[in-house]
């Protein structure tokens, strides 16, 4: 687990360190739970843990895998026949499906990291012209933003807080 972004790194380095901190967060919030606990609706909308992991691997594909030209592989769900369906787990999705689903989409996002410098540039699905910093930084704040929530949605679910296991 990466816990912190390294005080002198480079800037690459930092971003992909600051993603990572935050991906392993999400990943970390799961731990202990049993699948009634990651499917369970916990907003009025029916935010659930494992949905909040789907959606973040669909946003990884889309934004480095897909802005930058790469192919980004079977996705589960259509969000254009259902634009809430990247937070939803379906009845037939497994637990291990969607963490799959989702390294898979941490490994595609990291090759292409990988590969291309910060000044790269891509398209993003809206059209628009992104650099390889640009969705490293949106990422970072997506991911976070998620975090939160799965933070606030594992505490209501057992009392459990925290961004990192402290032991």
């Amino acid at each position: 687990m990466s816990n912190h972004v390294p005080f002198t790194g480079g800037e690459k380095e930092s971003l992909h360190a600051a993603l990572d901190r935050h991906r392993d967060a999400v990943l970390w919030k799961l731990e202990g739970l049993d699948d009634e606990q990651l499917r369970r609706p916990m907003t009025p909308s029916g935010t659930n843990l494992l949905g909040l992991v789907k959606h973040l691997g669909g946003a990884e594909l889309g934004w480095f895998r897909e802005a930058f030209g790469r192919e980004s592989g079977p996705q589960p769900f259509d969000i254009e026949a259902d634009e809430a369906s990247d937070m939803r787990v379906e009845p037939h999705e497994s637990t291990a499906d969607i963490l799959a689903f989702y390294a898979r989409a941490r490994a595609g996002a990291d090759e292409v990291i990988g590969e291309l410098a910060l000044d790269d540039l891509g398209t993003s699905w809206s059209g628009n012209t992104v650099s390889l910093r640009w969705v490293l930084i949106h990422m970072t704040t997506e991911t976070a933003r998620h975090a939160g929530h799965l933070d606030i949605l594992r505490e209501l679910i057992d009392g459990g807080t925290g961004d990192h296991d402290r032991s």
